[in-house]
Order: C-alpha cells, then structure tokens, then sequence
C-alpha cells in the first residue's frame, strides 16, 4: 500500500503549522516595539512605565510629554498593528493555502496585541492594545480607521476615559467584522473571531480600570480632566 499521498499531507500541514508560528512571533515583535516609551525617554528623559497608569500607549504618553507625542505614539501602535498583517502575508502568501490566509492574518494580528501589552522589550509590560487592535483590523478592512477614530475619539473627548474608548473601539471591531460576516461580504468568520479575541485581550489588559470605572474612580484626561483642575483651583 502506498502511504505517499498522507505522508505529503502531514508534511504540507507541518509546514503551515511552522508558517502560522512564525508568523505570530513577527505580530509579536512588531507589537512589542514600545513607540511610546521610546517617544518619552527621547523628549522628556523619563520612563514612561513611571508615569500615570504606567502604561505605554498613547492616552499615557500624551500624559507624560503631551498631546503631539500621544498623537504620534498612538498612529504608529497603529501602523505596528497594520504591519503585523501586511507583513507576514507578504512573505507567506504563496506558502500557505488561501483558506489559511485570514487566520494567518488573525494570529499576526492578535500576536501584535499581545506584544504590546506584555513586551519583551519591556520586562513584559507594554499598553492596553487598542492602537494595535485598530492596525489589524484597519489592515483587513481600511473603514475600520476613520469608524473607530470618530467614535473612539468622540467617546475620550467627551468623557475622558481612554479605557472607556479602548473598549468601544474593541466592541466597534467585533460589531464591524459581524456585520460583514453575516451580512456575506466575508467568506470566513476568521475576522469576526479574531476582534473577539483581541478584545478578550484588551479587556483582560483594563481590568484594573475596569475596576475603577465602576467605582466611579477611574482617571480622565483631556478637556473634562482640565476642567477639574480648574474646579479644584
């Protein structure tokens, strides 16, 4: 009897399996580059893991060095998060069959939120995850960006809290990579998966501000943080 056919079979599906981790190791180091600690110690010489929440996302780096390093923190959390997708499905489109594709894009994608939560670089610590989960979902599908922009940023205007508009931006990407699914402009529900993943992981990060929203304590920044001062001046 010939066992030629399965033993192709379980080299080809070995193969896609070494693929799929080298591919979450790259989402992993491209999420672990911590732009914003990079970004405070360059312009203020401080470490931003002292620094408020001790996070090193752009809501904390706008704290330490102000709104223009926040707002470059935040996009390049972003572009890393974009990166871990575009990346590997440059390099491994042509190995991995098509099918795999949008899996592969969850785990590069979901790899870049973890590495920027718990980086290596880091000692393992890292930020919330939100510009990163905002690249990968951004990199499957652009509207994404500018959705959760308006009403991410909407949300922080108004009420202050980032992690407020952390979780609304992760719940945006859930609702948006449902919709498509079932609506049928996806022929894999891999996306809708992957923002329920990564929401998982955002949320699991802002435990402790979840904590503190719902005992009405949690910090605020911007306009309604300026106006308590004020208040208490």
């Amino acid at each position: 009897m010939n066992h030629a056919p399965n033993l192709n079979v379980e080299k080809v599906t070995k193969m896609n399996a070494i693929y799929l981790l080298l591919i979450g190791l790259v989402g992993y180091i491209a999420g672990a580059i911590p732009f914003g600690f990079l970004f405070v110690r360059l312009v203020k010489g401080v470490d931003l893991r002292d620094v408020g929440s001790g996070r090193t996302g752009g809501t904390n780096s706008m704290r330490a060095a102000g709104f223009g390093v926040g707002l470059i923190t935040f996009l390049m959390d972003v572009l890393k998060g974009a990166t871990a997708v575009w990346l590997p499905h440059l390099l491994f489109q042509n190995a991995l069959p098509a099918d795999w594709l949008p899996w592969a894009k969850i785990i590069a994608g979901a790899s870049a939120v973890i590495g920027h939560n718990w980086s290596v670089f880091l000692k393992f610590r890292g930020g919330a995850g939100t510009g990163p989960n905002l690249g990968w979902a951004t990199a499957v599908w652009w509207p994404m960006l500018p959705i959760n922009i308006a009403v991410g940023g909407l949300i922080l205007w108004a009420q202050g809290m980032a992690s407020v508009a952390s979780l609304t931006v992760a719940g945006i990407i859930i609702i948006g990579f449902a919709a498509r699914f079932f609506m049928g402009f996806d022929d894999t529900a891999a996306y809708f998966v992957g923002g329920i993943a990564t929401a998982v992981i955002v949320a699991w990060s802002l435990r402790p501000n979840i904590k503190r929203i719902i005992a009405g304590e949690e910090r605020i920044v911007g306009r309604r943080a300026k106006k308590r001062k004020q208040n208490q001046a």
